[in-house]
């Protein structure tokens, strides 16, 4: 009896912060919703607005339809959540992967790097990259770094929220990874076919994937920040911190909106 009425206020007081933080989401998804242009497409280039230059000539476009991200982050964002949906089949395994995956992911970190300041000194009038950049080694390149994220990102979700995490590496089996990176080739290929059929899910994907990933990441450091780390059994247990992961994204987003807007007075992307 006695512990039933201790538990009903924390019970209480937990509805109570679950209720504001769901009202604190709704309040930055009305703001941004108002802020930003109208219809799906506008709203969806938004998105990608926050995070990405949009330069058309580096995007991935039919139809004069332009993704809501350039094919760099388009990759990145599209790898980041081919990881974590990989892994997800996976169940709780928080181990980070064997040294051996680590040094894949190094050098396709590496080969971002040098692709994207190749890409860079091309923009520069009186410079000229060691090659010349195209669309193709963007989306690769960011395909590998976004691997490399979501492979982070699964671990310390699970080895931070979850009080039954399993101490075992996704990629513990020698396939799982090298599996990963032809899935990770296939929608390369898939993407590059540019069918309208296979791109405009996919360009929806990638902008959606935006706010996704950052709320993933958002909901760990509420796990860290509210000192709930290794304690829920079930999903349910960490609405509170999804839901400030969800709010925290959505601020990001509209505030660096905002302010590239203030700068630029436009929604339109650089052009070269």
């Amino acid at each position: 009896m006695n512990e039933s009425l201790q538990a009903s206020p924390k019970k209480n007081k937990e509805r109570t912060w679950i209720i504001l933080a769901a009202a604190a989401f709704l309040a930055a998804l009305v703001a941004w919703l108002w802020f930003t242009p109208g219809g799906f497409w506008g709203k969806l280039r938004a998105l990608g607005y926050s995070v990405c230059h949009q330069i058309e000539e580096r995007s991935i476009c039919v139809h004069g339809v332009c993704a809501p991200l350039c094919a760099r982050c388009t990759g990145m964002y599209l790898g980041t959540i081919l990881a974590l949906g990989y892994q997800a089949f996976q169940r709780r395994k928080g181990k980070f992967p064997p040294v051996w995956v680590w040094v894949v992911l190094a050098l396709l970190f590496v080969w971002f790097g040098v692709d994207g300041l190749n890409s860079f000194l091309h923009l520069i009038p009186f410079l000229r990259g060691v090659y010349e950049p195209n669309n193709l080694l963007r989306l690769i390149t960011g395909f590998g770094v976004g691997l490399g994220i979501g492979t982070v990102l699964f671990a310390l979700f699970n080895r931070t929220a979850w009080i039954d995490w399993i101490n075992e590496s996704p990629y513990k089996r020698w396939f799982s990874f090298p599996l990963l990176l032809v899935l990770a080739g296939i929608a390369i290929a898939l993407i590059r076919t540019e069918h309208p059929l296979i791109i405009y899910p996919i360009m929806v994907l990638s902008g959606l994937s935006v706010f996704a990933v950052l709320s993933g990441v958002y909901t760990v450091l509420a796990i860290i920040v509210l000192r709930r780390e290794n304690a829920a059994a079930q999903w349910w247990e960490l609405l509170l911190p999804i839901l400030l992961g969800m709010t925290t994204a959505l601020l990001q987003i509209l505030v660096i909106s905002w302010l590239r807007y203030a700068l630029t007075g436009t929604w339109n992307p650089i052009h070269l």
